[in-house]
């Protein structure tokens, strides 16, 4: 197996690049993947598939209402309506369309967005008589967010995108009339001016306003050069806040601070006045603090954070202060796990929330006095916590290897099993064989524990031989999980083994573990892929002749860091990579994202950033590589496949380059697409697979 010589691997990197190269005979068109077995989850089942979300159990905790998503095969694209459920299953039905659904405190009606006038997404409130009026409550020219209604049940509280357009005067002479002339050039003057999934962002921030909850004019409450919400590497997102109990005032998260630009992931918390809109920082030090919940007496607010650090990764810890900002402590001791999902106990006892532990996760309570979470919920299972009700009754998301996502009530007091409320892939998957889902955990270098998956073929047996996937997943900080997963139970119905595991680097796992590959990535997390891989050939039912590496985003790093190293692989599916991390950080949304992981910038210290970049082992690569990326990619522009689709090109090395249209990070948002990238890769792997001479000829 090869191993990372950054000094060698340049020079040869170099002279291949200037030596002549032989001509390439053209290129063999791929055969069609074969088909999957009947009763198996074949490619095509996708576009029955449907998901559950964001489900808000109302006050009393007798109705669920929750988002529900499925495929619009004439638009490829997902569509999303709200539908509501009883708390014991029963009269699961279709409310209206629309997202983002929020109870009034009465429970008489419910707050979300949907489409309406004049244009774009508005803030409307459905009520939930016999009539079931909706009234449209804004028809503003931005879309809110984040809606919350003010305890009082008369204004509801959301978010907003405020422009503030850059001024250059310069003066030109007017334009003829009937002319068409060149519209004026995008002025930039940011360093954050563009986001995946939006494109180019126009100059301006996110606001706090309020509204009439029967309708009327948004009035902003927070103002100036500063937005609200926690911006990782400032990425817009969702904006946590909450009203305090006597409607006078509000807390949220946000980073008023004028070099929040070049901030890679503050965020303080603010109290701010809803009739002054005077906002006061409760937290004194930088760092990374957000996610506020409010208790129900109004004296404490819970959230989640750490001090400033240039650890690439540092768990989040729960904490819990006053409301003016004293006091501030910390809540489950030893917790060593990012808490999401902060909700107080209505006797405000206490808070509940969820944490990522080795590949699960469950619901948790830690005591307002301090001491050691305790688990409410267990299991092998990803269940969100999406709200709780003043019986204490909380309504989440759950799924497990075999179950897709369904909604779910958790008796919080009680503790237990969560009851299972819908069933929305029921249908889909009735008489249907599944892959099995294994855990595997071994042992990496240093002693390192590691934890995988193994998803088997239906029709699993173990004498014979399987060709071998290997999956890697993104971020890199981010851990793959026991949820139902579409993709893998794919390949498994073709006939293929999956691995997917959670090497060093990866959450849910604890600091140490998450901030093993700090200023060396990738490193030791490319080793535990090896040990995985060779655990699983260790167990005999692998063909080691076919045996392939795929990943995106992150994972496209880590693939094409893998065949630069070791030649073990008959064929790869880089997807979406990062290649070369100097040119990234000038093209990428996230720059400051990539500067942390370096000691120095490059200017200053160039070698730790080629040794780090997989396009420096090109020279090595002896594998088949399919490379996969969006057109619209701003996370890991299309340029880094392009980069290394020219110098394997160059090498000879047999490479496809495939542009996805319509797609930003990724290659499957659109369900046409999501199908497409599992049948090239699967049509790649055959083309390679076991052919070894053929490649070794190629190159």
């Amino acid at each position: 197996m090869l191993r990372p010589r950054t000094a060698a691997a340049l020079a040869l990197w170099t002279a291949t690049i200037a030596a002549p190269l032989p001509a390439q005979a053209p290129a063999e068109a791929p055969a069609a993947p074969s088909r999957a077995p009947a009763g198996t989850f074949a490619v095509e089942k996708y576009l029955d598939y449907e998901t559950v979300g964001d489900p808000q159990i109302s006050p009393d905790g007798q109705r669920v209402v929750y988002t529900r998503r499925w495929v619009d095969r004439m638009s490829d694209r997902w569509e999303t309506a709200l539908w509501i459920v009883n708390a014991d299953g029963s009269r699961n039905r279709f409310l209206t369309k629309g997202g983002s659904p929020v109870w009034s405190p009465d429970g008489t009606r419910i707050a979300y967005v949907a489409e309406g006038e004049p244009k774009g997404s508005q803030l409307w409130v459905r009520y939930l008589d016999a009539e079931g009026a909706g009234t449209q409550v804004t028809r503003g020219t931005e879309t809110p967010g984040n809606v919350r209604w003010s305890p009082d049940g008369r204004r509801l509280g959301f978010t907003q995108f405020v422009a503030k357009p850059a001024d250059w005067k310069i003066s030109m002479p007017g334009a003829p009339a009937g002319s068409n002339w060149t519209r004026a050039p995008r002025m930039v003057d940011r360093l954050h001016y563009r986001a995946d999934r939006r494109g180019f962002t126009e100059p301006g921030y996110v606001h706090l306003f309020v509204v009439p909850a029967e309708g009327g004019t948004p009035r902003a409450v927070t103002s100036g050069d500063w937005s609200v919400g926690f911006r990782f590497d400032q990425i817009p997102g969702d904006v946590a806040w909450a009203w305090m109990p006597d409607g006078r005032s509000v807390i949220v998260e946000g980073l008023n601070e004028p070099d929040a630009d070049m901030r890679y992931r503050d965020s303080n918390l603010y109290a701010v006045d809803v009739a002054t809109g005077v906002a006061r920082r409760l937290t004194p030090d930088r760092g990374t603090w957000t996610q506020p919940a409010v208790s129900p007496d109004g004296r404490s607010v819970a959230f989640a954070g750490y001090p400033y650090t240039r650890q690439t990764y540092r768990a989040a810890d729960l904490y819990v202060m006053n409301t003016d900002g004293s006091g501030m402590r910390r809540l489950a001791d030893g917790l060593d796990r990012d808490p999401s999902g902060i909700r107080w106990a209505p006797d405000g006892s206490g808070v509940y929330f969820t944490a990522d532990d080795r590949g699960t996760r469950n619901i948790h309570f830690a005591s307002a006095r301090g001491g050691a979470a305790r688990p409410v919920t267990r299991g092998t299972h990803m269940l969100g916590l999406g709200s709780i009700s003043r019986t204490g009754v909380a309504a989440g998301v759950r799924s497990a290897p075999h179950s897709p996502p369904d909604v779910v009530r958790v008796e919080l007091r009680r503790g237990g099993e969560p009851v299972q409320l819908t069933r929305v892939n029921e249908d889909l998957l009735a008489g249907m064989r599944l892959g099995a889902v294994e855990e595997v955990w071994y042992t990496s270098t240093g002693g390192a524990r590691v934890q995988g998956w193994i998803v088997k073929p239906p029709a699993f047996d173990a004498s014979k031989k399987y060709p071998l996937i290997m999956e890697i997943h993104g971020g890199p900080h981010a851990m793959y999980d026991v949820a139902f997963n579409p993709m893998y139970q794919t390949f498994a119905a073709h006939g293929y083994v999956v691995l997917y595991t959670n090497p060093r680097g990866s959450t849910g796992y604890g600091t140490a573990f998450g901030n093993a590959i700090d200023r060396a990535y990738p490193s030791v997390d490319y080793e535990d892929l090896m040990a995985g891989v060779d655990t699983v050939l260790a167990r005999g039912y692998i063909d080691p002749e076919r045996m392939f590496i795929g990943g995106c985003s992150g994972g496209g790093v880590l693939s094409s860091w893998a065949i630069g190293h070791t030649d073990r692989f008959a064929a790869a599916a880089v997807r979406c990579p990062v290649i070369n991390w100097m040119s990234f950080m000038g093209a990428t949304d996230v720059p400051l994202f990539t500067a942390n992981f370096f000691g120095k910038p490059f200017w200053e210290d160039p070698q730790a950033w080629l040794k780090q970049s997989p396009l420096m082992y090109v020279g090595n690569v002896k594998t088949p590589v399919l490379l996969m990326t969006g057109e619209m990619d701003l996370r890991t522009p299309i340029s880094q496949s392009e980069e290394y689709y020219a110098a394997l090109k160059m090498r000879g090395v047999p490479t496809t380059l495939l542009r996805f249209e319509g797609e930003y990070h990724g290659t499957g948002s659109r369900p046409s697409n999501w199908m497409r990238t599992q049948l090239y890769m699967m049509s790649w792997y055959e083309r390679w697979g076991g052919r070894r001479g053929e490649r070794t000829a190629a190159n």
